[in-house]
């Protein structure tokens, strides 16, 4: 991958900036993954199936980039009345940073399971046990120098009339060395019952699981009932809870300089979810209409930032949080013969770091309590929606459209209270025709065609309404340590072409 110059605007009317990116260098990325299984299935009689697996996984990664950038910072003349509305008025800042990394990941996982299932009329039990062994080796070099109008940041500033050599030291933004092994195994097994009684459906179960390497023992027991009354309408409500816990595995682990957390415990996630379903019939078709009301306590929480695509933890289970909404979703054939639907979602979910307190401008401590977690996405809506030539289903168009409120962020290197900026919200339309060449079990007038079971061509437009989307933001600083968030955006409008033919 190598990167390309940018030009991006930026800012308020107020404060209108621009920033002009020249690149050297590229990134050398190689992923290889291989996967393997062998499974066996026995049933001793018509009530039992009895199955045993064995997989292994092998994955090589390797990240190697040398990315120089030399970057000018304009501030833009925002004068209404000037000839030189628009263009750079003076220089603010001007830099360079170099990136470097030469940074390996092998892991390799074995395991062999077992399920098992039993049915007799209205009643079922599941069962499984499971043994996983994960042998894991990471290497990582990186570092990043900063250079801000000649200054390395961070910059030792000298003292008067001092005699220290300081102004000749050369410190790096960010480093990062690390050549870990680690070597552990899990222990895992599940048990279900399910049975039902004349209008009720009751799944109850438990879930155990034991890991090596922090010596934690986990149980997790979960139970949900349906009812369906006996009315004109098809309705079904449904109750649930549960304890969920996400056992962390090797990034979960790492702190960010590198070092590892021998003592870090599974994320425990208590479930408590109300909801229905409504069949019904609309213009002589079927709809399904869904609600969904949850609240999900969190604990043991491993706070973590996200950096562009790259996760980055925390390592410590030392916050608490809560997730909590409703979803709504229709789906049917609003048009005759193919399927459409739209869901709508408002969730809120937050965090409170443990120990997070600091000392404000005037000397107080203060709180911040309860921040957004990065996935606090409040507002989430879609549509899909097809349709197609009144009488001939080989043609058809479908829409999507999709929109998203902002997720949180916040400066790197920064502390996690102060991820609390939000990403402008995500907008996205999405169109597409399809032509069906050749249809499956049926004979086409082309003879050519009916070497293929089934062939059909689409094309689609994406991001149809050329939305500039903001995924991330590049952070530039200058030499008084002042830095500006300059945004990334996601792949502007695309056509993509697509040829299928099954044999």
């Amino acid at each position: 991958m190598i990167p390309q110059d940018r030009n991006t605007d930026f800012g308020t009317f107020n404060e209108a900036l621009r920033l002009t990116v020249f690149f050297e260098g590229q990134e050398l990325d190689k992923y290889e993954t291989y996967f393997g299984a062998l499974s066996t299935r026995f049933n001793p009689n018509t009530k039992v199936q009895l199955e045993l697996t064995g997989s292994a996984f092998q994955t090589f990664e390797q990240e190697n980039f040398d990315i120089l950038g030399e970057y000018w910072l304009y501030q833009l003349d925002n004068n209404l009345g000037s000839d030189n509305f628009g263009d750079v008025a003076f220089d603010r800042g001007v830099g360079k940073y170099i990136k470097h990394a030469r940074n390996s990941l092998d892991a390799r996982v074995i395991n062999f399971s077992h399920k098992g299932n039993y049915n007799d009329k209205d009643i079922s039990l599941v069962w499984g046990l499971k043994f996983q062994n994960e042998d894991i080796n990471d290497r990582i070099s990186e570092w990043t120098l900063i250079d801000s109008a000649g200054f390395t940041l961070p910059h030792p500033y000298d003292s008067i009339g001092s005699s220290s050599n300081s102004n000749q030291q050369v410190l790096m933004n960010e480093i990062l060395k690390t050549d870990i092994n680690i070597s552990s195994t899990r222990k895992s097994g599940y048990l279900e019952y399910s049975q039902d009684l004349n209008n009720f459906s009751l799944n109850a179960g438990t879930r155990s699981s034991y890991w090596s390497y922090n010596e934690e023992l986990l149980v997790s027991p979960r139970i949900s009932l349906a009812y369906a009354p006996n009315w004109e309408k098809d309705v079904v409500f449904r109750l649930a809870s549960g304890i969920y816990y996400q056992s962390p595995f090797y990034k979960e682990l790492r702190y960010p300089d590198g070092r590892l957390n021998n003592n870090i415990e599974s994320q425990k996630s208590t479930h408590y979810v109300v909801g229905s379903d409504y069949l019904f019939y609309k213009w002589g078709r079927p709809f399904k209409w869904i609600t969904e009301l949850y609240y999900k306590k969190l604990d043991n929480l491993i706070p973590y930032k996200v950096d562009n695509v790259r996760i980055q933890y925390l390592a410590e289970n030392n916050s608490r949080g809560y997730a909590t909404g409703v979803d709504f979703k229709i789906n049917g054939e609003f048009v005759s013969g193919v399927e459409s639907w739209a869901s709508l979602s408002i969730m809120q979910t937050e965090e409170d770091i443990i120990g997070d307190s600091f000392i404000d401008e005037n000397g107080n401590t203060v709180e911040p309590g309860y921040i957004p977690r990065p996935t606090d996405q409040r507002v989430n809506f879609s549509l899909f929606f097809q349709d197609y030539i009144p009488g001939n289903l080989n043609y058809k168009m479908h829409l999507n459209m999709i929109y998203g409120s902002g997720l949180p962020f916040g400066p790197p290197k920064s502390e996690k209270y102060e991820d609390i900026l939000r990403i402008p919200d995500y907008r996205r339309v999405d169109i597409g025709f399809s032509a069906i060449l050749k249809s499956e079990n049926k004979r086409s007038r082309v003879n050519f065609m009916n070497v293929f079971n089934s062939a059909w061509l689409s094309v689609e437009v994406f991001n149809l309404l050329d939305i500039n989307n903001t995924i991330s933001y590049l952070w530039v600083s200058d030499i008084g340590g002042r830095q500006y968030a300059v945004p990334n955006y996601l792949t502007r409008r695309q056509v993509n072409l697509k040829l299928i033919l099954r044999f």
